[in-house]
């Protein structure tokens, strides 16, 4: 109960208040807008919340972040375009009721999912604080290293289909991070003698570069499409009613949706897709889903909302984070001089609970600003895709110059920038870019650390944590080899019964290529030999 009273007093603060407010809005009008998203958004405001306290920042940051999946869902419904990409789910189920005139039913369900996703995660994680105020302190150096290596495989096996490149741009993030000056000895790393490079490449820099500058450059270089918005008719409260009928839904989504936000690396497009297919082969009709299926949304909702809080466990426990977003607001811990990791759980637990409460409250305000504010915020899904690009533009220059009055700055995020777009043109992920930066660098002063302690390579893996730590990195990369080889097998047979195929028109043609070939090369044959016997009979 303590524990309680004194988050509260750190939320009752008149700037606390203020940020809990402009960051749900601002999260909710961020994730209305196609092609923007809250990865761009965060990344732009990152230089101005360094100069305000950590919870103020990271209230901001996380309204951001757990709001805009609320705002995201309002295109994905209404014109089949998602808000963020984690709502691409939401148009199987959301777009066919407005197809069939219900958006504002699909809107209040989607909207009521989401509120309870997000409230069900923050309840089971303030619940569970005390488990991992217990659990943090079991983590030293070395457990440190082996959970944040964990990360990056997950983070680079969860790219299925593209593991390698995956693989590839997770290097180049530890490489950027070796640049400058390394942090045990202080001597210089790849700097080639220039002054720019003595301090590092900058997080922030390739953050804003490969996310805000290259989303602007996709705007600017699109042509703006004209949208045609439904008319909303009905009550947005009645979701609320219809959500009750489906609580066995809601609670394992919600579920999936926690499970997996722990997790480094696996996110919200797991828990929808494993939560969406439950839903599926759960349910009495499972033919209604992906043409207006209630259930269906319910799934995809509720789900995606439970991960952000779940997420900030490893980040706020372990100090890694899970995914570019966790990782932008590690940087806000940083500045401050608070380190994430087992010591904030033992020192400043009434700090971790008040960020879970503020994301509690940033709900509420959500579901509340959205149940009467819809009818205009509607209208955001028709900005330009330039006007939107040049502002994107515009703020992403000012928040990098801001951070050391650098043009250096400047110039190394417009090259990330063009980078960032030839990823997005290219479908690459940028993601193990950020994720190589920041887990490179715990995993390298962490493995320093260990190394003074460690005499043989069992010596690495000797403590109860740090040997499940390792048979779950062996678990991982064997289970992803027999992935591999599964698929390979798959599309090997797949090839093999295209070719084979008996009662296609092609398959015909090529028997009668071959008789005719064989026909015809006895002809050539018979020829040959009459020729030859002609030649004999002359000599």
């Amino acid at each position: 109960m303590d524990l309680l009273i004194s988050a509260f007093d750190i939320l009752l603060r008149w700037d606390v208040a203020l940020a809990l407010l402009a960051g749900s809005v601002g999260g909710v009008l961020i994730g209305a807008i196609p092609g923007v998203g809250p990865a761009v958004a965060i990344a732009i405001l990152l230089p101005a919340t360094f100069s305000l306290d950590p919870i103020v920042g990271l209230t901001v940051l996380l309204g951001i972040y757990g709001s805009s999946m609320y705002g995201g869902a309002i295109p994905a419904i209404l014109i089949n375009t998602p808000g963020t990409a984690v709502n691409a789910l939401t148009t199987y189920d959301g777009h066919p009721m407005t197809a069939r005139g219900e958006p504002r039913r699909a809107l209040s369900l989607a909207y009521s999912a989401s509120f309870f996703g997000g409230v069900f995660s923050v309840v089971c994680l303030i619940l569970f604080a005390p488990v991992l105020a217990k659990v943090a302190p079991m983590f030293g150096s070395r457990e440190i290293f082996l959970a944040a290596l964990l990360g990056l495989i997950l983070v680079v096996v969860a790219h299925r289909g593209q593991t390698l490149i995956a693989g590839a741009l997770a290097c180049l993030g530890i490489f950027l991070n070796t640049i400058g000056m390394e942090p045990v000895k202080y001597t210089q790393r790849y700097t080639f003698g220039q002054d720019f490079l003595g301090g590092g490449i900058n997080l922030i820099v390739v953050v804003l570069g490969l996310f805000a500058l290259s989303q602007a450059f996709v705007l600017l270089t699109d042509e703006d499409e004209k949208i045609r918005v439904s008319r909303l008719r009905g009550g947005l409260f009645q979701g609320l009613r219809e959500l009750t009928r489906h609580p066995r839904v809601a609670g394992v989504s919600a579920s999936f949706g926690v499970l997996m936000g722990m997790i480094p690396g696996v996110g919200e497009f797991t828990a929808q897709f494993m939560s969406y297919t439950y839903a599926q082969k759960t349910s009495k009709r499972p033919q209604d889903f992906g043409r207006g299926s209630s259930e269906g949304l319910i799934a995809a909702e509720t789900s995606n909302n439970a991960v952000p809080a779940a997420a900030m466990v490893p980040l706020l426990a372990l100090g890694i984070p899970g995914e570019a977003l966790t990782a932008m607001m590690l940087s806000v811990f940083y500045v401050h001089n608070v380190v994430p990791g087992p010591g904030l759980f033992q020192n400043d637990m009434d700090f971790v609970v008040a960020l879970y409460l503020a994301l509690l409250i940033l709900n509420v305000l959500v579901l509340v600003f959205l149940l009467f504010a819809t009818g205009a915020l509607v209208q955001v899904v028709r900005i330009p895709n330039r006007f939107l690009g040049v502002c994107i533009l515009t703020l992403s220059f000012v928040g990098v110059y801001s951070l050391r009055n650098s043009v250096t700055d400047c110039l190394l995020a417009a090259g990330f920038g063009v980078f960032g777009f030839v990823l997005k043109r290219l479908s690459l992920p940028a993601v193990p870019i950020i994720l190589g930066m920041v887990l490179g660098g715990i995993m390298e002063v962490k493995l320093r650390a260990a190394m003074a302690r460690i005499k043989t390579p069992f010596d690495f893996i000797d403590r109860p944590v740090a040997f499940i730590l390792f048979s779950l990195i062996i678990i991982v990369l064997v289970a992803h080899v027999l992935r591999v080889r599964k698929d390979r097998l798959s599309l090997k047979e797949a090839e093999w019964q295209t070719k084979t195929a008996s009662t296609s028109f092609g398959a015909l043609m090529w028997r009668r290529r071959n008789s005719f070939l064989k026909a015809h090369g006895k002809k050539v044959r018979a020829r040959h030999s009459r020729l030859l016997r002609r030649l004999t009979g002359l000599f």
